[in-house]
């Protein structure tokens, strides 16, 4: 044999080996047809008569881009969210579907719009929670046919028009104002109540009302600078004398 037959050889059969990593599978079609799934590790295969095709069965992140949608009380918003999904089932992700990947984005991007289209914007805005746990129910049913679990959806961003954040800023100042009224008022009827109760006392006992008069009037002369003169009546100061002998 010549000297160049053991060097071809090896490249030949180097050639046939193909790696499957950890965080992959390997699905095996012999002339068209479903042989297999391999798992991680060194395999030999035969080209022309075999082919492998490798699937990563990590966690994906896919962000489903801005969608245009308008809620149930005909508000129009823009909406992105994340959708987390790993693929279980190397053969159905190969055989039952073209490209799983597209096919899961379009399928999130569907499934929001029509989410979103069944809520009002006050219950989309409240219950993000709700909704994203029902989108990933929805297109985790209907991608099983495929090998794919959807472990998680997020609704990301919502935005609103311009028109509708001034409406809104309005709103809350408003409900802000009459709250503030509202609890002014209680202050008032509260303050009313018990200058009431402070008039029915002072009017059952004889010279207190004369007493709160003249606490009034020092209050008033407190400072040196001002003079005040006060009319008091006779009965006034023969109701204080009682009350002094008392």
């Amino acid at each position: 044999m010549s000297l160049w037959f053991y060097p071809a050889a090896i490249i030949i059969i180097l050639s046939f080996i193909r790696q499957i990593n950890q965080y992959e599978r390997g699905v095996v079609l012999i002339m068209g047809k479903f042989q297999g799934t391999w798992n991680p590790g060194w395999k030999i295969i035969v080209p022309i008569f075999q082919r492998l095709i490798k699937v990563d069965v990590r966690v994906k992140a896919v962000d489903v881009p801005d969608q245009e949608a308008i809620t149930r009380d005909n508000i129009p918003i823009r909406i992105n969210a994340v959708i987390y999904y790993k693929v279980l089932d190397a053969r159905k992700a190969v055989i039952e579907v073209e490209n799983y990947f597209h096919a899961v984005s379009q399928l999130a991007q569907t499934t929001m719009r029509n989410a979103v289209g069944e809520v009002t914007l006050d219950e989309l805005l409240s219950k993000k929670k709700e909704i994203s746990d029902g989108i990933k129910l929805t297109v985790d049913t209907a991608s099983d046919a495929w090998g794919i679990d959807v472990q998680a959806v997020e609704l990301k961003d919502i935005v609103l028009p311009d028109s509708l954040k001034r409406t809104i800023a309005k709103v809350a100042e408003a409900q802000r104002e009459k709250q503030a009224v509202i609890i002014n008022s209680e202050g008032e009827v509260a303050a009313a109540g018990n200058m009431a109760e402070a008039a029915q006392t002072l009017s059952t006992q004889p010279g207190a009302l004369h007493l709160r008069t003249l606490q009034s009037i020092n209050d008033l002369s407190s400072d040196q600078s001002n003079t005040t003169i006060w009319m008091v009546p006779i009965e006034a100061l023969r109701a204080i004398e009682g009350l002094v002998k008392k």
